[in-house]
């Protein structure tokens, strides 16, 4: 029997520190129930006695949104239809056409064509803009009544119409079963060379990724170069799967930390590796997120294979999908990962934005060294930084504002209907003399607006005055050509994006990839260092 000896003193302490997390819990679960509640009551008034008639599931799912989106971006609410298109991304499986698209105020307008399926059997072009389905005019549709026209069960047959450089054309359309696959393109680059290209990590990365890697073996493959560039993750359970691949049996290779104590985890290999020996270059850049993070950033500290390319995006947050009601779901941001060595590469603090709404970098406050198993240093507070770093020129505000518009885009489908034909894929060169008919094609874009431009219209506009006009077109030309000289400054950048979205409209993306295996500056890199082993293994060494 085992005594117990506490002193009065200690019986009162533990009482009351019981009492205090018990009033804690109870006090924040009010608090809870109390808001609830209010947003409740607030909710039926509305709906009883506002003037107008109000949209319930418009009004709800504006508020949670508003809700979450002080958090971080990864913390998302989706309604019925979002869980579907989740559920497709993960699975990579659904009854559909084989597009990707854009929803615009006309209707779907298609983004790219999926060699092969039913959109690319009946003709379709990239920049075609779907405007009815089945006699339904698409015009002014939301985005969540757009996403459902296209969907459905595989062989149904439908009647579009589609606007293509301003003529009306009829199609019928039969559904297929569209599987995308993660690994688009696997190909040998020379005799002993293969190259493979990840995409995302859905539920077949794994899987795709050993049936690529045992083709490519019996090919004659003893290097490898594993593409990961632009890939925004996805599972965190494929992405130990595929590092398994390269890494022995019971390797930790990711540790996450949460608040509930049972999502805080060490994830190990369990399987047996296919390959401890081949030597591998993995490409990131500054798109490469999240899983890919999770393997660029175990085989770098294992220095299994050497990271080539620009720092990732530093994506260290996982999150988890719960149910809510009414067949919704809730994807929240339960942890942060950790490589091996120990880093959390997270780059953003979101927890900690200033009063403007700021959000600061983890990176700020200093960043820390951490050890790889050869004892080479790495760093944290901000994605996987590459053994091998390929420097280009940084970004101007007006690229980075360029780039998430449609002007590329715009420009690439009117240079296919001008260009019906290219060179053989190999050989398709973006000149100087085609980036400076896209800088002229610019000034007659709209979906390319710096905030200069926005503000310096909105100001003309509160005055509207006819003897300024003249005035006003003379600075809105100044702040065009600030602006082309400005996205010039990153020519070798927007010379590739254009590149590669002019070569899709010609060869689909399976075009894209084989020029890239033969032009891409990054692969023939990569390419180089792995034939020089002599090279490969310094990078590796901590000496």
């Amino acid at each position: 029997m085992i005594k117990f000896n506490l002193s009065k003193k200690t019986i009162v302490l533990l009482l009351v520190a019981t009492v205090f997390i018990s009033f804690s819990f109870k006090s924040k679960f009010f608090e809870v129930a109390k808001q609830i509640e209010i947003y409740n009551t607030l909710f039926k008034e509305l709906n009883m006695y506002y003037v107008d008639e109000i949209n319930p599931a418009e009004l709800t799912n504006k508020a949670i949104k508003n809700t979450l989106k002080n958090l971080d971006p990864y913390t998302n609410f989706y309604n019925e239809q979002d869980v579907e298109d989740a559920k497709i991304r993960r699975e990579g499986e659904y009854g559909g056409i084989g597009v990707s698209v854009f929803y615009s105020k006309k209707g779907i307008e298609i983004n790219e064509i999926y060699k092969g399926f039913s959109a690319d059997k009946a003709n379709l072009k990239v920049g075609d803009i779907i405007v009815s389905v089945n006699g339904q005019s698409l015009k002014n549709m939301k985005r969540d009544q757009l996403s459902m026209y296209l969907k459905g069960t595989p062989n149904s047959r439908f009647f579009v119409e589609i606007e293509r450089q301003g003529q009306i054309i009829s199609k019928e359309i039969t559904r297929d079963k569209v599987t995308v696959n993660p690994v688009p393109f696997a190909k040998m680059i020379d005799e002993e060379t293969g190259y493979i290209v990840l995409t995302r990590f859905n539920d077949k990365a794994s899987s795709e990724v050993k049936k690529a890697f045992r083709k490519l073996k019996k090919e004659g493959m003893q290097k490898l170069v594993f593409d990961l560039r632009s890939n925004p993750g996805g599972s965190l359970l494929e992405s130990i799967r595929i590092s398994n691949f390269f890494l022995p049996k019971g390797k930790k290779i990711v540790s996450t930390k949460a608040k509930v104590k049972k999502w805080s985890n060490i994830y190990r290999t369990t399987n047996n590796p296919i390959d401890l020996e081949i030597p591998i270059v993995v490409l990131v850049n500054e798109r490469s997120a999240s899983a890919s993070e999770i393997v660029s950033g175990s085989l770098q500290d294992y220095d299994r294979a050497v990271i080539m390319g620009q720092r990732s995006f530093g994506k260290g947050l996982v999150q988890r999908y719960r149910e809510l009601t009414y067949g919704t779901q809730l994807k929240v941001t339960i942890s942060k990962y950790y490589t091996p060595s120990g880093r959390c590469i997270q780059e953003l603090d979101y927890a900690n934005r200033d009063k403007d709404g700021k959000v600061p970098k983890f990176s700020d406050k200093g960043i820390n060294e951490f050890k790889t198993a050869n004892g080479r240093t790495v760093y944290d507070g901000g994605g996987v930084l590459p053994d091998v770093i390929i420097n280009t020129s940084k970004k101007t505000e007006s690229t980075k504002k360029l780039l998430n518009s449609r002007a590329i885009f715009n420009f690439s489908t009117n240079y296919f209907y001008q260009n019906k034909t290219v060179k053989n894929v190999n050989e398709f060169v973006f000149k100087d003399s085609d980036f400076k008919k896209f800088t002229s094609y610019l000034k007659s874009d709209t979906t390319f607006v710096t905030k200069q431009e926005s503000l310096f219209k909105e100001a003309f506009n509160s005055v509207k005055s006819k003897n300024i006009f003249s005035e006003y077109e003379k600075i809105q030309k100044k702040l065009l050509d600030t602006k082309i000289e400005e996205i010039s400054k990153n020519k070798d950048i927007l010379k590739r994006v254009l590149k590669e979205e002019i070569l899709k409209r010609y060869y689909y993306k399976e075009g894209v990839y084989n020029h890239n295996l033969q032009n891409d500056l990054v692969i023939k890199k990569a390419v180089k260092l792995l034939k020089n082993q002599d090279n490969y293994k310094q990078v590796l060494s901590a000496k």
